[in-house]
C-alpha cells in the first residue's frame, strides 16, 4: 500500500503501518465512537477542499447516504456556518438512488442529501449530481453512461465516502458485482431491502431496484474512506478487512485500492482478530479481563468445560505465554470458572442478610428503588421480563420508564381498528377524523399528530396491561415521550437538552439504587442507542449528587443481540414457569406481536427471539461446565462513577 500523504496529521495512521498485519488487508482506524470518527473524516474532507481552493481547482467528492455519514455532514455544515468553509469549488456525485424514486419522496437520496447537507452549504446547484430515479426505463442505460462520463469529465473523484451494507455492498453494488462494473441499474439484495424496510414502513414498500456507481467507478477515486458504525456491522467489517477478495462480498475489492481507510467505532471493529482474539496476533498483556475472555473462548473453541482444559489446549491455541510456573492451566481454569459462577444470581436486587462479596449485587439496602428504562414500550419485558418479575416478587420498589412513545411502530390497521371500535360505541368527530386521516394517507406521508397520539395511547395501554400483570401499580409506570423521537418519521431529531432534562427529572425524583437500561450498540442513530446516550448524558450531569453514590447501573440487551459470555457480570436464571410469565407479559403488547412493522431479517416473533436467546445463554453456561437452567437473562454493569 502507498502511504497516505497530507492526511496523517489530522488523525490517521499512514497506510502500510498497521498495528497488526497478520490478518488485516485494508488500512483501518478505530475511534471511541461515531462522533469522534466522523469529525476526523470531515476534517480530512475540509482539508482537501481548502487545498484545492488554494490551487484554484475543483474538488470532486463522491458522497454516500444512509445513517453512517450523517455526523460527517453535520460537521461539514458546522464548519461552513462557524468557520467559513466554502463549498464553492466542490462538485459532488452521489453513489446511488432507489429506482424508481421521485426526488421529493422523503425516502429518496435526493431528499436525504438536501436535508442533511446541500440545503445548508454554499454549493452551486449545478455542481450537485445525484442519480435520477425518474428516468424512463428505456432510457436508463444511456442515462447511466452519461453519469459515468460526467464523473470523468469532472476529472474523476478526488475523494469517495462510503458506507457498507450487511451484505457487503458499497454503493448498491450487491453480491455478484464485478470488479470492473460501472454506473448501472441493479436488483437489490434481500438483506439490503430488509435493512431499508423500517424507513419504508415495511419490506413490501422497499424498491427492488436501484441505480448505482459501479465497483470500477468507485475504485478509480484517488482516496476512499469507508465508515462503519455499530455492532451490527462488525461481522461484515471483519469479513471485508480480513477475508479473501470475492464478488460475494463486494467491499473486499477495496483491498486492491492503494489509498483506502476504514473508519470504525469500537463496536464495528469488535470482531477484528486483533480486537476479538489478540492472542492469535501478538504477545498480550494478560490483564484479568483479557485472561477471562481468552479462557472462555478456548473452552468454546475446544467444546470442553472450562475445568477440563489442559496445558496442551492452551499451547495449541497460541496461548502458551498465558501459562507460567506461577499460573498453570488448572489455576486459570478455576479462576475463570469461579468468576463465571459468581455472576449467577437469583437475587438481581441483592440477597438480604447474605455475604455479598462474591455476588454481583449488594445485599444492602434490602429494599431497593429500581428504574427500568425501556426505549420502546415493550423492551422491558422482552429483554428482562424474568428479572423484572424477580425484582417485584422480592419486594423492591420497581419503576418502569418508557423513554419513547413507540407510536410509529403501530400499524395503520391497528389504529383504524381502535378508532372504528370507539366510533361504534359513540359517534365522535375526533375518531371520525382519525379514520379519515388514516384512509387518506399515502405511503409517502407521515401520520397526522392526531393519529400519532392515538397510536401512542395504544402503546401506553398495552404497557400498562403488561406492568399490571407484572405486579406494579400504575403510579410506578412513567411515559417520558422524549422529544427527539416525536417526529412522526423514522428519522429522528438529534438528542437535545429537553431529552436530558426529562431523564434527569425522573432519576432525581426516584433516587434509584438500581437502574436498568438497554445497552444496545448497533446503529448509532437507532432509538435504543440514542436512548442509551440520553441516560449516559443524564448520569454525567447527576453523578455528583449524594444519592447517586449508591446507584448501580445494569445494561441489558434488546431483542437482537446478547452480551458475549465473557462480558456478562450478572446472569439471572429463570425457571420454566418464569419463562411462561415473561412470554405472557410480552403478549400484552399485541400490536407488536403478529406481523410487527420493524421485524428485521429475523422472522421470528419477539417473544420467540427472547426465549431462544435466554435459552441459548443458559446453554452456553452449561457447556462451560456450570449449572443447567431453563433460561438466563444477562447484564453488564456500567460504572459511570469511574468515568
Amino acid at each position: 500500500m502507498e502511504t497516505i500523504t497530507n492526511h496523517s496529521s489530522i488523525g490517521y495512521k499512514p497506510a502500510g503501518q498497521f498495528e497488526d498485519t497478520r490478518f488485516e488487508k485494508i488500512h483501518n482506524v478505530i475511534f471511541q465512537d461515531s462522533k469522534e470518527g466522523s469529525k476526523i473524516v470531515a476534517e480530512e474532507i475540509a482539508h482537501l477542499i481548502k487545498e484545492k481552493q488554494n490551487k484554484r481547482q475543483s474538488c470532486v467528492l463522491g458522497l454516500a447516504t444512509g445513517s453512517s455519514p450523517i455526523k460527517v455532514y453535520e460537521e461539514l455544515v458546522r464548519m461552513h456556518r462557524e468557520e467559513g468553509l466554502s463549498f464553492g469549488n466542490v462538485v459532488t456525485f452521489n453513489l446511488d438512488e432507489y429506482y424508481p424514486m421521485e426526488r421529493n419522496n422523503v425516502q429518496s437520496y435526493h431528499y436525504f442529501m438536501h436535508q442533511h447537507l446541500f440545503d445548508h452549504i454554499d454549493i452551486a446547484p449545478e455542481n450537485i449530481n445525484i442519480p435520477d430515479g425518474t428516468v424512463p426505463r428505456e432510457e436508463l442505460q444511456e442515462y447511466c453512461k452519461r453519469y459515468e462520463q460526467a464523473i470523468q469529465d469532472a476529472g474523476g473523484l478526488d475523494f469517495q465516502l462510503l458506507g457498507i451494507g450487511r451484505s457487503g455492498h458499497i454503493g448498491f453494488n450487491e453480491p455478484g458485482s464485478h470488479f470492473n462494473s460501472v454506473t448501472r441499474d441493479i436488483t437489490l439484495d434481500h438483506i439490503t431491502r430488509v435493512d431499508a424496510a423500517p424507513a419504508f414502513k415495511g419490506l413490501e414498500n422497499v424498491p427492488r431496484k436501484a441505480v448505482t456507481m459501479g465497483i470500477g467507478t468507485i475504485s478509480k477515486a484517488k482516496r476512499i474512506v469507508l465508515l462503519a458504525w455499530g455492532q451490527n456491522k462488525s461481522e461484515i467489517v471483519r469479513d471485508t478487512i480480513e477475508g479473501e477478495i470475492s464478488a460475494h462480498v463486494p467491499a473486499t475489492y477495496l483491498q486492491e485500492h492503494a489509498n483506502t481507510t476504514f473508519v470504525l467505532d469500537k463496536e464495528a471493529a469488535s470482531h477484528l482478530t486483533r480486537i476479538d482474539t489478540p492472542w492469535l496476533v501478538r504477545t498480550c498483556d494478560w490483564t484479568k479481563d483479557l485472561t477471562h475472555k481468552a479462557v472462555v473462548w478456548l473452552s468454546m473453541q475446544k467444546n470442553k468445560p472450562i475445568l477440563q482444559l489442559t496445558d496442551k489446549d492452551y499451547n495449541d491455541s497460541g496461548m502458551s505465554d498465558l501459562l507460567s510456573s506461577e499460573q498453570s492451566s488448572y489455576e486459570l481454569n478455576i479462576k475463570t470458572f469461579n468468576r463465571l459462577q459468581h455472576t449467577i444470581t437469583g437475587w438481581p436486587g441483592g440477597k438480604p442478610h447474605a455475604d455479598d462479596s462474591n455476588r454481583p449485587e449488594r445485599a444492602q439496602p434490602e429494599r431497593k428503588r429500581v428504574i427500568i428504562f425501556s426505549p420502546h414500550p415493550d423492551d422491558d419485558v422482552i429483554s428482562m421480563g424474568g428479572t423484572f418479575d424477580r425484582l417485584v416478587a422480592q419486594g423492591h420498589e420497581v419503576h418502569v420508564a418508557y423513554q419513547t412513545s413507540g407510536n410509529i411502530a403501530v400499524p395503520d390497521h391497528e389504529a383504524l381498528k381502535i378508532a372504528e371500535v370507539a366510533n361504534s360505541l359513540e359517534k365522535s368527530e375526533l375518531f371520525t377524523e382519525v379514520v379519515q386521516n388514516i384512509s387518506d394517507k399515502t405511503e409517502e406521508e407521515y401520520d397526522s399528530k392526531l393519529v400519532r397520539k392515538l397510536k401512542g395511547n395504544i402503546r401506553r395501554a398495552e404497557s400498562l396491561a403488561a406492568t399490571r400483570y407484572m405486579g406494579i401499580p400504575d403510579s410506578q409506570v412513567h411515559f417520558l415521550d422524549l422529544p427527539f423521537y416525536e417526529t412522526g418519521a423514522i428519522r429522528k431529531k438529534p438528542l437535545g437538552v429537553d431529552d436530558i432534562r426529562i431523564m434527569n427529572r425522573i432519576i432525581e425524583e426516584i433516587k434509584p439504587h438500581q437502574i436498568y437500561a438497554a445497552g444496545d450498540l448497533a446503529d448509532p442513530h437507532g432509538t435504543h442507542r440514542v436512548c442509551l446516550e440520553a441516560l449516559f448524558a443524564s448520569l454525567e450531569e447527576l453523578k455528583s449528587n449524594a444519592f447517586m453514590e449508591d446507584c448501580w447501573v445494569w445494561l441489558y440487551r434488546g431483542a437482537w443481540h446478547e452480551w458475549e459470555t465473557h462480558e456478562i457480570e450478572m446472569a439471572v436464571p429463570m425457571s420454566p414457569a418464569q419463562v411462561l410469565r415473561k412470554r405472557k407479559a410480552i403478549f400484552f403488547h399485541q400490536t407488536q406481536k403478529d406481523g410487527v412493522m420493524f421485524q428485521g431479517e429475523d422472522l421470528r416473533e419477539f417473544w420467540v427471539r427472547a426465549e431462544d436467546r435466554n435459552k441459548e445463554t443458559a446453554q452456553r453456561y452449561q457447556s462451560l461446565g456450570l449449572a443447567s437452567y431453563a433460561a438466563m437473562e444477562a447484564f453488564v454493569r456500567y460504572n459511570f462513577q469511574q468515568l
